[in-house]
């Protein structure tokens, strides 16, 4: 299979590496740093077209497919993990479920303005007590008339309360079904709505430049027809979600691999010791092709997941062996990529130290390396 990319997404590589390097790598330490929002930035990926990216026109997106996405992730991670973070939540978690699952008139409302980059989403998974038990979901929908009455809460989402930020779409437990297990639903709730609480930001050991909260819903009111897809078919579609939101993530993991293998190349092209570059010594030059081949290896495994989403044909174990392999890769290159830089590898002054801070977390989210072993195994053919 050729990985190759045709022109079309050449031509978007180029256009997103060159905003990486020119717009964003000057600005987003002091971001990082001050734990704040780039808005500025985010605006004008959207006037890119970025969040658009795997859209059709009619709803005001590019056009083009989980491919194009993918490339512009691993591009905005090879300089900063935050604006590619904030970028794949808003796709992947916060529009794509309306696009997949919503009524039309769901879409013609939201995937507009969302695709602008105008308006951010988020997707409410998550809970405090289930963590990676996305079925045990202990948030409750209740319909009341014409509406639906939340109660619970969601931790670590992603984007959920910017200045932008336009809805959260929840999951949530709207029945039993014969045997006793929870009919899950997904309901879009708008922010502002009464009784809807986002609390501060996190404090977190990285992707400082991104938005990440708690949720709470006490007696949240929305309407019934705010329902995304059937209802209890809600678990069955972030399953898909999160399948889909694999591809993207190993796309960042793999551009955040890639970024460490650029700053480390020029550091030890640059920083001398003992007369000569260290660049000139085996063991640098050893660690750099190990990471080089580890970055290589992880694009391969992404863009071969992502053709097969493409094509319409089944990608669950490649998004998982994708999402496993690249969040591993990060991890090690950016451990590998601070060492080279010696005591300069632990100064936040260098991207480096940044990419650190942020990789650990791509062995977590959207499925932990446990979970993706887990469903590797399943597909081939063993079960627990």
């Amino acid at each position: 299979m050729d990985h190759r990319l045709n022109p079309e997404h050449e031509e978007l590589r180029r256009t997103v590496e060159a905003f990486a390097h020119d717009v964003i790598a000057p600005k987003i330490g002091d971001f990082y740093e001050r734990h704040e929002f780039p808005y500025e930035i985010v605006r004008e990926m959207g006037q890119m077209g970025l969040f658009g990216l795997p859209f059709p026109e009619e709803y005001g997106g590019m056009g083009g497919d989980y491919l194009a996405l993918g490339i512009a992730l691993e591009e905005l991670a090879r300089v900063d993990s935050s604006v590619a973070i904030t970028l794949e939540a808003g796709v992947s978690l916060g529009a794509m479920p309306i696009f997949r699952f919503g009524t039309e008139e769901q879409k013609r409302e939201w995937l507009p303005r969302m695709c602008s980059g105008e308006v951010l989403g988020a997707f409410g998974l998550t809970e405090p007590e289930c963590g990676s038990d996305a079925g045990g979901t202990r948030t409750t929908a209740v319909l009341d008339g014409d509406e639906w009455v939340i109660n619970g809460s969601k931790c670590f989402i992603t984007n959920s309360g910017t200045d932008i930020t336009g809805l959260v779409t929840v999951t949530a437990v709207t029945g039993r079904k014969d045997d006793g297990r929870p009919r899950i639903s997904s309901i879009i709730v708008p922010s502002g709505t009464p009784g809807f609480t986002v609390a501060a930001p996190y404090s977190k050991v990285g992707w400082n430049a991104s938005d990440t909260r708690e949720l709470s819903f006490s007696d949240v009111r929305v309407p019934a027809a705010n329902l995304v897809g059937e209802e209890g078919r809600g678990y069955a579609q972030f399953l898909r979600i999160l399948d889909e939101g694999r591809v993207a993530i190993s796309a960042l993991a793999t551009g955040l691999a890639q970024g460490c293998v650029d700053e480390s190349l020029s550091y030890a092209k640059t920083r001398k010791a003992f007369g000569r570059p260290i660049g000139d010594n085996q063991a640098i030059q050893f660690k750099l092709a190990d990471m080089e081949m580890k970055a290589h290896t992880a694009r391969l495994a992404w863009r071969d997941a992502a053709s097969r989403l493409v094509a319409g044909d089944p990608f669950k174990k490649e998004a998982a062996l994708a999402k496993l392999y690249s969040s591993t890769v990060a991890v090690d290159n950016a451990r590998e990529a601070t060492q080279i830089h010696g005591g300069y590898g632990f100064m936040n002054e260098y991207p480096v130290a940044r990419m650190w801070r942020d990789s650990k977390i791509l062995e977590i989210g959207e499925g932990t390396s446990e979970v993706q072993r887990m469903l590797i195994a399943r597909e081939m053919g063993l079960s627990a």
